[in-house]
């Protein structure tokens, strides 16, 4: 532990699993107080036991169950110095397949989800110096496979919403993307079974690295962003994904 973010408050959602709950434990140890905001909360209090902090359900497509989460999370902090969106869900449809009703579940969650836990935070964002957002876009958004147009389409929105909160609440917030590749996490493992090692192994051939991202590869790359380290870096896609957007 080196205290990157020692005395900052954070609030991280979808902190029960995945990269939430990666980014929970690497922010634990670099100081940071913690707010745990997953619909699943039986989840975050798991995460909760390894790395303290308060734990909030919370709907994210619901306007007024952020409001009231983001209110909580900050009574308990004392404030807000971060906001993390890592909340979100998958799909791998392809265009024919997918149903209004699924395209709006995806929108509502991935792209909507993040503006309103956005929005909810900004009073508390704005009286806190060296603020940050890091929403959690992905690599589909900056290169989409053959299906799964509805995560691509949510995840592209995110990307380019956080290069607009760059502009609108700079200087005093930063805001960034990271765009992860293919990470080992219960939402992929839901998508493509681990014991199904010939799929993974052909997803992991399509990157350069030859391997799938693992919820601490993108933590760390969360950490920098996050950290008064990146105090000139705003506005920015950071992609983490073992060389699949750049060929």
């Amino acid at each position: 532990m080196t205290g990157r973010l020692a005395g900052r408050r954070i609030v991280i959602t979808g902190a029960g699993s995945g990269i939430g709950r990666a980014a929970a434990q690497v922010f634990a140890r670099e100081g940071a107080k913690l707010a745990l905001l997953d619909r699943d909360e039986a989840a975050a209090r798991a995460t909760a036991a390894e790395t303290g902090g308060v734990v909030v359900q919370v709907d994210v497509s619901d306007a007024a169950d952020v409001e009231e989460a983001l209110k909580r999370a900050v009574d308990d902090m004392g404030g807000m110095d971060g906001l993390l969106n890592s909340a979100g869900i998958l799909s791998s449809k392809s265009f024919g397949a997918i149903e209004p009703e699924h395209w709006r579940k995806v929108i509502d969650v991935n792209l909507t989800g993040t503006f309103l836990v956005c929005q909810a935070a900004l009073p508390y964002l704005r009286e806190a110096p060296n603020a940050a957002i890091v929403n959690i876009a992905s690599g589909q958004a900056l290169l989409p496979s053959l299906t799964g147009s509805a995560y691509a389409a949510s995840k592209a929105g995110v990307m380019m919403f956080t290069k607009c909160l760059a502009m609108e609440l700079a200087p005093g917030i930063r805001a960034n993307a990271i765009c992860p590749g293919a990470t080992a996490t219960p939402m992929t493992d839901h998508e493509i079974p681990p014991e199904d090692t010939v799929r993974r192994q052909k997803l992991a051939d399509a990157y350069a690295m030859k391997r799938l991202c693992v919820p601490e590869d993108i933590a760390n790359g969360i950490l920098y962003l996050m950290s008064n380290e990146a105090s000139a870096v705003t506005g920015i896609a950071l992609a983490v994904d073992n060389g699949r957007t750049y060929h």
